[in-house]
């Protein structure tokens, strides 16, 4: 009973507490703007890893084109600002059009599953990659566009590290809420079933191809923002946003937390981000060791670190439920 208790009230609190650490971490950090940075990037990418989520977690469609739509929101905020326009507008206008991408993109790679999803969404990318690259004239090539400013809404700048860290973590945090409701969503089971029971779901009545095609849509759209997040960090985007590696690293990052868990996409964000921009600096072949960092968790937790991490705890407490039970029946023998 008292295990029970413990459990509901750490269930309930740990998203509480999570929300807190997430608030104070500058502080926790020292205000250090290099890691407060890290933070940033941490959450940034972490929104991206959530969209891919949506189609690698729960419609089963493993995608390496996710980095092209990123791209193509970054540089429509940075096209559009050139323009003329405002910050505002250059956001909104960066979401819709990597919505109109994921529609597209969504319409070529629906037309297969599998290996053969997987084949076209790289394609796509690389076309992503290949414009950014090559289309000199609008993209400037490798040198990239450079944005002047960041946004200041409601009259607070994001100019410094702090403030555009908490404007993430709104960002991120909307971002997980959406999420959430989406996973609880009949439109989420029958995105479930689709990956499950796609021939069950036809024989139902559903239109399998249109859930899936909101799906990658919904992906898209978080996509887009994740995209914005990414150009105003940096203040620049280049064709290496749009690269097969930078697709790769999202996917790495869904796979290794825990695909169709929230939790999972994070925890394997903020691997990938700390190992790229911290432990780079103390070790110099870092990507050997996040290869084998990967490599143990697909080995010992194929189901990912956050699902196998639960995993263990629940196996850890169950077991301390067994000794203390055990525990009171040898005091009742003895008296």
């Amino acid at each position: 009973m008292i295990l029970r208790v413990f459990r509901t009230a750490h269930t309930a609190a740990a998203p509480l507490l999570g929300v807190a650490l997430l608030v104070t971490l500058p502080l926790w950090l020292g205000h250090q703007t290099f890691y407060v940075n890290i933070a940033s990037q941490v959450l940034l990418w972490a929104v991206a890893a959530l969209a891919l989520n949506v189609l690698v977690g729960y419609a089963g469609l493993v995608s390496l084109g996710h980095a092209g739509l990123l791209a193509i929101a970054g540089y429509s905020v940075g096209l559009v600002l050139q323009a003329g326009a405002g910050h505002l507008v250059a956001c909104l206008v960066a979401v819709a059009v990597a919505i109109a991408a994921s529609a597209a993109f969504a319409v070529l790679a629906l037309r297969s599953t599998g290996i053969g999803f997987l084949m076209i969404t790289l394609a796509l990318g690389q076309i992503v990659w290949g414009i950014a690259y090559r289309w000199a004239s609008l993209t400037n090539g490798d040198n990239g566009i450079n944005l002047a400013s960041r946004p200041a809404p409601f009259g607070l700048s994001l100019a410094g590290a702090e403030p555009f860290y908490y404007a993430a973590l709104v960002i991120f945090l909307a971002a997980l809420l959406s999420m959430w409701g989406f996973v609880r969503s009949p439109f989420g089971a029958s995105l479930a079933g689709t990956r499950d029971q796609p021939r069950r779901m036809t024989a139902l009545g559903f239109n399998v191809w249109l859930i899936r095609f909101l799906a990658f849509l919904i992906s898209g759209l978080w996509c887009g923002v994740a995209g914005v997040l990414y150009v105003y960090y940096h203040q620049f985007i280049a064709p290496p946003a749009a690269a097969l590696t930078s697709s790769a690293e999202i996917l790495l990052m869904v796979i290794s937390g825990g695909t169709a868990t929230l939790l999972g996409p994070i925890a394997g964000a903020a691997i990938v981000v700390v190992m790229k921009n911290v432990a780079s600096a103390y070790i110099e072949r870092w990507n050997l060791v996040l290869g084998v960092i990967f490599i143990l968790i697909i080995s010992f937790m194929p189901e990912g670190l956050v699902p196998g991490s639960l995993r263990i705890w629940r196996a850890t407490w169950r077991r301390v439920g067994l000794l203390l039970k055990g525990a009171r029946g040898g005091q009742r023998g003895s008296a």
